[in-house]
């Protein structure tokens, strides 16, 4: 929450009731939107689910759509989750087996092809991204980038375009069959050997002192 004296530039208020389909960011703009009605068809390459957007549930949720497919996704998709917890519940719960028997090449947890300079993808592709970004040539070299959700990319993925509309509610039906597990939240404590390292994390005397300043300002 803001501070109690803090004035806001502005106040949008939007109404998810009017909100009837995914709405993406377009190329290359992350201020460029569209209705996903507007750009079904377009053929996708390339697809990356990461980022620091992302969270446990939405990669569960790409798993589920991913799971006992009848052929091999004819795009490349990257998978990254945004942290160690995130990779080491997943694979607990199966779901780096599904990523792989689908053909995803599964990245070290972090930035990836948000970051802009580590892997990258093939010049002049169209991507789907969960990313935060979508500016010229940051995921590729002349790359077309849409910025979409998770659940969004992952069908963008197994299709090789964009959905239509009708298409994407019909995988969400999928996902939406078993969305209180899907969509559990990670907590910190629920990983023991999380717990364990942070227990035993040494802090320096000149971090506690900058924490005590932090405090009290």
């Amino acid at each position: 929450e803001a501070d109690a004296e803090a004035d806001y530039a502005a106040v949008i208020e939007i109404n998810l009731e009017d909100i009837k389909e995914p709405i993406l960011a377009l190329p290359n703009d992350p201020d460029a939107s569209a209705l996903l009605s507007d750009v079904t068809g377009d053929k996708i390459d390339e697809v990356f689910i990461g980022s620091c957007m992302t969270n446990i549930g939405h990669f569960r949720a790409a798993g589920k759509l991913l799971n006992n497919l009848e052929k091999p996704i004819p795009t490349r998709l990257w998978v990254a989750p945004p942290t160690k917890m995130d990779e080491a519940k997943l694979i607990e719960e199966g779901y780096y087996s599904i990523f792989g028997v689908a053909g995803a090449r599964t990245e070290m947890p972090g930035c990836s092809l948000c970051m802009g300079n580590q892997a990258r993808v093939e010049p002049g592709c169209t991507v789907v991204s969960t990313s935060t970004r979508n500016f010229p040539n940051r995921l590729g070299q002349g790359a077309n980038v849409y910025l979409a959700s998770a659940e969004l990319a992952a069908v963008a993925s197994i299709e090789g375009r964009l959905p239509t509309v009708d298409e994407y509610m019909k995988y969400m039906d999928q996902v939406n069959e078993s969305a209180e597990d899907t969509y559990r939240y990670l907590n910190f404590d629920e990983v023991p050997e999380f717990v364990d390292s942070a227990s035993s994390v040494e802090i320096s005397d000149e971090m506690k002192e900058a924490a005590a300043k932090f405090d009290a300002a």
